[in-house]
């Protein structure tokens, strides 16, 4: 899809630091400065500089729940147990008891996917000696296997908040990255899988806008059904990946990031028919909302620019409405990238000033 590994790369660092506003704190200023032949390089260098940060804060620790035989008493005593470890002339309490401890999921995540990135020869020395200092300090936490991660079962909160870039670059990496050999064992892919980066293309476009244009309200809002009856019943959320706002003049952005920026059937390539689909339905739907009042609803479907001859690049209009299929390069240095960006604002919003 790129032609510059390095530019590509470091756009992926950019878009991230949208995604997860920590990633712009002091701490990872050096990462837009160095150059990255691998992307193995730069998620190891992320996540030791995260992992760094949070050592600084002290590693997050619950209370977990602990039984053992002890020679005082800790907790509440297993009764049962303990009269049979008396009977076994064994002078010890069963206790139970809550104790707090550093080895909980959240460390438990990040050793383990420091651990991969160790293993993988693709990764500079300097950033694996980097994540081998650091693990010195996981020693009581347990390596867990990282297929075997639920997820869901992840909760942030005021006290662990500040590992959710961490957790998420974590996912990033051993959902995106890794596969199993035939023995079994695990080893890190060539790059993230497209699933992944259309999540990331998705979050980076809206908080890009989020930032520096607040004026537009930018949101992944939903849009409600036009139906005739308030009948709604099993209908799916329609659901924006970018609703920009001014006024009453609304564009919506679908962001696609496809390997292949349009379809091909008998040598014609045309726009993807979900997609056009799609952002049309969501047009006229929202279009609806603004029954009679004056107003000016646009839609556009914004694919990563891939290596192929043939990119989109049309304006239709449509029932009343403009829909544009346009392409964002992301190999290219993220200035210029970000220019594509501010050019869509200056083509569908009169009078927008860019924040910095």
């Amino acid at each position: 899809m790129t032609l510059d590994k390095n530019i590509f790369i470091h756009n992926i660092y950019y878009m991230l630091s949208y995604a997860f506003q920590s990633l712009r704190q002091d701490s990872y200023r050096n990462v837009s400065i160095e150059s990255f032949e691998e992307i193995y390089d730069l998620f190891a260098m992320i996540l030791s500089k995260g992992i760094a940060t949070q050592l600084k804060q002290g590693l997050y620790r619950e209370y977990i729940d602990r039984k053992d035989d002890l020679k005082v008493l800790r907790g509440k005593i297993d009764i049962q147990q303990s009269v049979r470890n008396v009977s076994m002339h064994r002078q010890v309490l069963t206790c139970e008891y809550d104790e707090l401890s550093e080895n909980v999921l959240l460390n438990q995540i990040i050793k383990s996917t420091a651990t991969l990135l160790l293993k993988s020869s693709k990764v500079k020395q300097e950033y694996r000696q980097s994540l081998k200092k650091e693990l010195l300090y996981f020693s009581n936490v347990d390596l867990i296997d990282p297929k075997q991660i639920c997820w869901s079962s992840v909760r942030f909160h005021r006290n662990n908040q500040t590992y959710y870039m961490l957790i998420h670059i974590c996912r990033l990496i051993i959902d995106g990255m890794l596969m199993t050999t035939e023995s079994g064992e695990y080893k890190l892919a060539t790059f993230i899988d497209e699933q992944h980066m259309c999540r990331l293309y998705e979050k980076f476009i809206l908080e890009y806008y989020k930032k520096h244009y607040p004026e537009l309200n930018a949101s992944a809002s939903q849009i409600p059904w036009a139906v005739d009856d308030d009948f709604t019943k099993m209908l799916p959320v329609m659901q924006t990946d970018i609703h920009l706002q001014k006024g009453n003049d609304v564009l919506i952005i679908d962001a696609k990031y496809y390997s292949h920026t349009t379809q091909s059937q008998f040598d014609k390539n045309t726009i993807h028919s979900n997609n056009l689909y799609q952002i049309f339905t969501y047009v006229k739907n929202k279009e609806y909302t603004f029954k009679d009042e004056e107003h000016r609803v646009s839609g556009m479907l914004l694919y990563a620019r891939t290596n192929e001859e043939i990119q989109p690049d049309q304006t239709y209009h449509m029932h009343g409405n403009q829909i544009s299929v346009k392409t964002l390069d992301l190999n290219t240095p993220f200035n210029e990238l970000s220019k594509q960006l501010d050019d869509i604002v200056d083509e569908y919003f009169n009078d927008i000033q860019q924040k910095n």
